[in-house]
């Protein structure tokens, strides 16, 4: 008997991991809070206007208040998620979104650009803190559906960014800014369900380190691996360079071009943004059946055709055209993560944190530097150049294609 227990033991210890089940509450949940994380900051640019007007800031300083906000949630993330693939830590998800709810309720009453920039550098760290965790938690509870999990929280943030321009234009904008203190009643409610995600967490960390001992198994050598990450990353700065051209400075664009009202520019925005969502949302379960790398070549550069005609056509075509960008444009990110964290596995709170961050950080340099070129040359002349940044989307041919690609 004891010898045949030692075989078990054994045996069980050279087998491969077994798939964890998956656990739609927790990536329900996670997806949750990643909506309400990313409705609280979708505040900054929906109110670009009020506060361009109410402290006569150019479009520079409108940019860097993206830039801070960006790099604040960028810079941060892959440290985060490179501790915490070693030493996990639960309680950083309601740590996170207390900093969230104190850079909100302080943007409601601050007064001058150096302190709207501190106020959004708080909503930035709370961002850091949250993207590298969660994510990890929706790839734990997936059940092996990476994809899946992936895009179901990614969709949740896209859902929340719609929504928060939404918001915006009701409560804010015809009331001032301070009302941008009620969106810290949506903080108080993520610190709860992160509580209760972290309390989740904190009791499935065996499942945690049994993910983390995972080897690969694409066998590519680790040059080829690292080409294919520098390919992801410059994937990712056409993706959201662009991306920052529209969650910046859409509206601009639409008052300037076209002569509307800031509340209506905000609904052709909560447009663009809904069809993000909907991309987002089936990217990734598209990239589990016909593989990530084909949603990625569709994403990128399936998109060029339609922002190289949008510069040119009027509000109705604009409109039409920003749906099917936004739509086809998010179906990338959740493969791109997933293919990344497929390439080095054990490293799924590191990849996700490098991820997000170049994300955002990509996103805050745009937003600062297409800023300042619609100071000197004009908005107009923004959407023209950007509609170029698609083309990038050819560098995937140098993915490597893998077993799960």
């Amino acid at each position: 008997m004891a010898i045949s227990n030692v075989q078990t033991a054994a045996a069980s210890a050279s087998a491969p991991p077994q798939s964890s089940p998956l656990v739609m509450r927790i990536i329900g949940a996670v997806a949750l809070a990643h909506l309400i994380n990313d409705l609280i900051q979708s505040v900054l640019p929906s109110i670009y206007p009020m506060l361009k007007a109410n402290y006569g800031l150019s479009f520079t300083q409108v940019g860097l208040i993206t830039l801070t906000f960006q790099l604040t949630a960028s810079l941060l993330q892959p440290w985060v998620g490179y501790h915490t693939d070693r030493h996990p830590k639960p309680w950083l998800l309601p740590a996170g979104s207390i900093c969230t709810l104190i850079g909100i309720v302080m943007m409601s009453v601050v007064g001058s650009f150096p302190l709207i920039l501190l106020a959004a550098a708080l909503i930035g760290i709370g961002s850091s803190t949250f993207h590298p965790e969660a994510s990890r938690i929706a790839r734990l509870a997936s059940g092996g559906r990476f994809g899946l999990a992936q895009s179901t929280f990614q969709v949740g943030g896209n859902a929340g960014s719609a929504f928060g321009p939404l918001l915006a234009a009701a409560i804010i904008i015809p009331f001032g800014q301070g009302n941008v203190a009620w969106f810290g009643l949506f903080a108080v409610f993520a610190l709860f369900v992160l509580y209760r995600i972290s309390r989740w967490y904190a009791h499935h960390l065996n499942l945690f380190k049994l993910k983390a001992g995972q080897a690969a198994t694409h066998g590519l050598s680790k040059g080829r691996v690292t080409s294919a990450l520098v390919v992801l990353g410059l994937l990712v700065f056409s993706k959201y360079f662009y991306m920052a051209s529209l969650t910046s400075y859409f509206t601009f664009y639409l008052i300037e071009k076209f002569d509307l009202s800031v509340a209506s520019s905000q609904l052709h925005l909560f447009l663009f943004l809904g069809a993000v969502a909907a991309g987002t949302f089936f990217g990734g379960p598209i990239g589990d059946r016909i593989g990530r790398k084909a949603v990625i070549w569709f994403s990128i550069l399936g998109v060029a055709p339609f922002t190289l005609l949008m510069p040119h056509v009027d509000l109705f075509w604009t409109t039409i055209l920003s749906v099917i960008i936004g739509f086809i444009l998010a179906s990338a990110f959740s493969a791109i993560v997933v293919y990344a964290q497929e390439l080095v596995p054990g490293n799924v709170g590191m990849i996700a944190g490098i991820f997000f961050g170049l994300m955002f950080g990509f996103g805050g340099i745009g937003a600062a530097l297409l800023g300042h070129l619609a100071d000197v040359h004009g908005i107009e002349y923004v959407y023209f150049l950007c509609s170029f940044l698609p083309l990038f989307g050819v560098l995937a041919i140098f993915l490597p294609r893998t077993k799960k690609t």
